[in-house]
Order: C-alpha cells, then structure tokens, then sequence
C-alpha cells in the first residue's frame, strides 16, 4: 500500500506536554481515496488529523516522534515550510467558521496573500472553487453579501471552497458534518464521493454511518494507538479485532 500513499506516517509518537496521546502511529493514506478515522472521544483522531498538517505546532508544549512523509518528504524535517504544508493540506473544521466578510471575500482572502492580484484569475477561482463545492448557484446573485448570512450547510461548503481555492492536494475533514441538519449532511457526504477524483481526503468522524458510507478506508483508534485499518467493507464487516468489533456495533464508545 505505501507505494500508492500520499502520506505515511510512521511510528508517530505526540506528547501534550507529558501526555501522550499517540502511540506508535503507523499507516499510509492512499491518493483519491477516502479515509475516515473512527473511534471514542479522545482518542488521538483529531490529533492524527491535525498532525498531518502541522496544526499542532501552533499549541504550546507539544511533541511529536517518528515522522510523517508526505509525498515521500518528512513534514516535521528542518527547512519546511508548515505554512507551505498547510497550503497543500488543507483543511475544515467541525463548526463552519466563515470568515466576517463577503462569500467573495472568503474565497479569495488566501489566495491573495499567496500573490494572486488579478481580478480575473479571482473571479476564475472564486466561481470554480464554489462550483467544486456545489455551492455557485446558490450564492452566485449574493457573492458581495456577508458569509454569516448562509445557513450552516452553506457556510460549511464555504469553508471547502475556501480551503479548496488554495489548490491542496489533501483535504483534511474534522468532523464536518457534526454541527449540521440531516439534509446538509448528505451534501457534503455527496460533495465528498465527488471530491475524491481530485483530491485526497481523510475524514474524522463520529457517526458510523458516515464512515461507512462515504470511505474506501477506516482506521480504528482507542486510547492514541490504531487499533485496525482496513477497506472500510472490511472493517464494518468482518473485522480482524474483536475490540473494532465492539465499537462499531455499539458495545461500548
């Protein structure tokens, strides 16, 4: 599998200050495939997730061991760039946190601080980064209003087109969909099936179901170690490990 990987980490070890909250992490995430990381609350997901793009190092006192390659280079070696990294690996977060300005605004405030100036390639890049996220037709009328304005499903397609407007090669999902109304959820859940013929995308993600429907591939974690990672068919059907079996038939979690 690593010959197909976009990243690898390999015995990733974090600390929270004498916390340790990954234990002897190692897996591969395979290119246009969709991963999703299950388990309980607390149990290092996140963490992985935020790993993969160096989100961690902006809070104090944290240590990482081992390494994470991304397209064959350790993002935690001297001389890179993590804003570079975050470019690449993109990311969205539980809650939609639009930005305070227009959709327009939104969209093209990072690409601008990346050096993109004419209001042409703005204009390109707004209407395919909303169209990616299937969101142009409902906003295309409205692009100079307030992003705080857009229902939660809305805002949270926002941040995709935002974090898509940057051209990663990764997208990184902390639980999207946990802050939105059943009908939203299945958007994004269909926006994503869309997305991975472009993209790479790993998915945290608490609702089973989710998992199950929108991933190739699941790893299970419990208490920061990967329990097991497998196709997602193979997890959610027959599972090598009795403690994956448990979780996701609702024995405990």
């Amino acid at each position: 599998m690593e010959g197909n990987s976009i990243i690898q980490a390999n015995k990733v070890n974090f600390y929270y200050g004498t916390f340790k909250a990954l234990v002897d992490v190692t897996m591969g995430f395979e290119r246009n495939h969709v991963t999703a990381l299950i388990g309980p609350s607390g149990c290092g997901k996140s963490t992985l997730l935020r790993l993969l793009n160096r989100m961690n190092d902006l809070i104090n006192g944290t240590r990482v061991e081992g390494e994470i390659l991304f397209e064959g280079k350790n993002i935690y070696g001297v001389n890179v760039d993590p804003v570079d990294i975050r470019r690449r690996i993109g990311m969205v977060f539980q809650k939609p946190n639009p930005f305070p300005k227009s959709i327009y605004n939104n969209i093209v405030y990072a690409p601008k601080l990346n050096g993109i100036t004419s209001g042409k390639d703005l204009n390109r890049l707004v209407e395919e980064s909303l169209r990616q996220a299937v969101l142009w037709d409902e906003v295309k009328d409205i692009l100079s209003k307030s992003a705080m304005m857009l229902s939660g499903g809305q805002q949270q397609r926002l941040c995709i087109a935002r974090a898509l407007a940057m051209k990663p090669d990764v997208l990184l999902m902390d639980e999207p969909t946990s802050a939105l109304d059943p009908i939203s959820t299945a958007k994004i859940e269909e926006l994503i099936d869309e997305l991975k013929k472009r993209y790479t995308i790993i998915i945290v993600t608490h609702n089973m179901q989710q998992a199950a429907r929108v991933s190739d591939r699941t790893g299970f974690f419990y208490l920061g170690r990967l329990i097991e990672y497998n196709t997602t068919e193979k997890i959610f059907t027959t599972p090598d490990v009795k403690h994956t079996e448990d979780y996701i038939t609702g024995r405990f979690g």
